[in-house]
């Protein structure tokens, strides 16, 4: 029987993390890099994922950027096809590109953004999975939802649409998988990243009141490295009895 560190080990695991350039996704670039594995950090901004690679390797790790629009079937075969060309193998994929900095009413929305807002955040991230599992023997693949997805959230009935389209893609094609490939899900809460801070209007000086506003029972924001953690678990042989779950992650904070 492994160890419990053991369990968490990532190492010989070959890891494509989609919007890996900066937030959340650069937070589980890191602590997939720091556990042992290979890291395949995609994101459009070149010069962002240079960036995050570069500093994996030069702590000790292993890590290439792959310029890559995840809206395009063929640059994400791409990138399965680059990780494998790299590293021999592809056993973890993390699809969490996505987002939308546009919060109205949906009298409001401009039908574009819809489209937009569902391509990157739902379509995406189900030919992600397909293209994971084409190139997988055995892994693990990782969907970044929302909380958004579970409930009414009043000015993003765009995004949160995906969102329940993503928690779907995630409960069917787990069952699909199985028992070779497992899928789950992270929901997590209010980290102050870019596109979030945008979404609701604030800025890095009010991050008070972004605390106050969520009421979360834990008493902070997130952080990317919480993410990380929690797709490290995901990731490892420590969920290996785990497919088609949803871990919200948001210091106890209800859904939004």
């Amino acid at each position: 029987m492994p160890t419990t560190p053991e369990l968490f080990d990532l190492a010989g695991h070959v890891a494509v993390v989609t919007g890996g350039g900066r937030g959340i996704g650069e937070g589980i670039a890191r602590a997939f890099a720091e556990a042992g594995a290979a890291v395949v950090v995609a994101a459009r901004r070149t010069e962002e994922i240079d960036r995050v690679a570069a500093s994996i390797v030069d702590a000790g790790g292993q890590a290439i950027a792959v310029t890559t629009d995840v809206t395009d079937d063929d640059a994400v075969d791409a990138l399965a096809r680059a990780a494998v060309a790299e590293f021999g193998k592809l056993t973890v994929w993390v699809n969490n590109a996505g987002g939308s900095p546009l919060k109205v009413p949906a009298t409001e929305l401009p039908r574009e953004e819809w489209d937009r807002t569902l391509a990157l955040n739902v379509t995406a991230v189900y030919v992600g999975c397909l293209t994971a599992k084409r190139y997988m023997d055995t892994g693990s693949i990782i969907n970044i939802t929302s909380g958004a997805g579970s409930g009414p959230v009043p000015g993003s009935v765009h995004y949160g649409a995906a969102k329940a389209g993503t928690n779907s893609v995630t409960w069917t094609l787990s069952a699909e998988f199985a028992p070779d490939v497992r899928v789950n899900a992270v929901a997590p809460g209010a980290i102050p990243t870019e596109v979030m801070l945008q979404a609701i209007g604030h800025d890095e000086s009010e991050l008070d009141e972004v605390l106050a506003k969520w009421n979360i029972p834990l008493g902070r924001l997130g952080t990317p490295q919480d993410i990380g953690a929690a797709c490290l678990y995901l990731a490892s042989d420590a969920s290996s009895w785990v497919t088609g779950e949803i871990i919200r992650v948001g210091g106890g904070a209800k859904p939004r």
